[in-house]
């Protein structure tokens, strides 16, 4: 009786047969399908790894058959390409300062980033949902001028941190228009679609009641009306960036909305293809989205003060 207990305990411990889920399918009758198979040293970071083996399939698996990072090479490279790529480090010299190549850089942006804006949305629904939200759009452009960008941006007033963003394609303004029509043909305008789906995500993350402030763009007030019916919109009159040194904030006087200015200038000095002088420029605006990710979830995290953000 005593041998049984043992061996129902040791299997609680060791974990689920990572192919045929023995434990989870009838835990009864296979008390210690799961056993201990050795150990290995893994080679990228000489990591010593207990492998187990399944008694009821005969297959073996190891702690690393669990892992987000299973069959990488360089994993250790994965934390460093996300510092690198919310540091104002581009792609090119991130490979040559890390000793890859650039399709390994590639491939971790892409792993990296295919997480970063789901995690990005797990910590904010850990903390208490946003009273206070500024939004606006950040233009940027992808290969060339006449093909530009819009990120929505939605932030939370005070603590600055970042709730949401979209990407969409736009077409091009003022003197650019012509050309870019004759040269690429008509570009689509996906804002309007964007900014339905950023808003309706942010329903768990901001209060029903909450106060919005952005610019007096007329396309604004429709959507928030359409997803927040309870919520008061507060409009500013856009105004002119400084010239230099400080990005998106506003020259002269009181900025009412700061904090979104003051995230998107930090933004563009810590993202190297939104520089203002800059030959790193977007070639695919999904990349511009996995970026995005990545920054919004390194600011979140690392570059704001954690103190004003409250928790639930």
């Amino acid at each position: 009786m005593l041998m049984v207990k043992a061996l129902l305990l040791l299997s609680t411990m060791l974990p689920n047969c990572r192919y045929c889920h023995t434990h989870t399918k009838n835990p009864s009758e296979h008390p210690n399908s799961v056993v201990c198979f050795g150990h290995f040293t893994r080679r990228s970071d000489n990591k010593r790894l207990q492998r187990y083996r399944c008694r009821h399939c005969k297959r073996t698996f190891s702690d690393a058959s669990f892992s987000l990072c299973y069959y990488q090479k360089k994993r250790h490279l994965n934390a460093k390409v996300f510092e690198f790529y919310s540091s104002g480090v581009s792609l090119r010299r991130s490979a040559i300062l890390l000793r890859a190549n650039r399709k390994t850089i590639v491939n971790k942006l892409l792993f990296i980033g295919a997480y970063a804006y789901e995690y990005l949305q797990n910590t904010n629904k850990e903390l208490s949902k946003a009273k206070e939200v500024i939004f606006d759009d950040l233009e940027t452009f992808e290969h060339s001028k006449c093909k530009p960008i819009s990120a929505i941006i939605a932030v939370e007033k005070g603590t600055r941190r970042i709730l949401g963003f979209r990407v969409a394609r736009m077409p091009a303004k003022g003197l650019l228009a012509k050309i870019s029509r004759k040269k690429y043909g008509k570009r689509p305008d996906e804002r309007s679609k964007v900014r339905e789906e950023l808003f309706n995500e942010l329903k768990d993350l901001i209060e029903e009641d909450a106060v919005f402030q952005s610019d007096q763009n007329p396309h604004y007030g429709l959507t928030l009306r359409k997803h927040f019916p309870k919520c008061k919109h507060v409009t500013y009159k856009g105004r002119r960036g400084c010239v230099v040194g400080q990005g998106e904030l506003k020259a002269g006087g009181y900025d009412p909305i700061f904090s979104l200015n003051h995230t998107f200038a930090m933004a563009r000095a810590n993202m190297n293809r939104l520089f203002r002088r800059t030959w790193c420029t977007t070639k695919l605006p999904e990349r511009l989205a996995i970026h995005l990710a990545l920054y919004s979830l390194y600011h979140n995290l690392n570059l704001i003060n954690k103190n004003k953000i409250r928790t639930v």
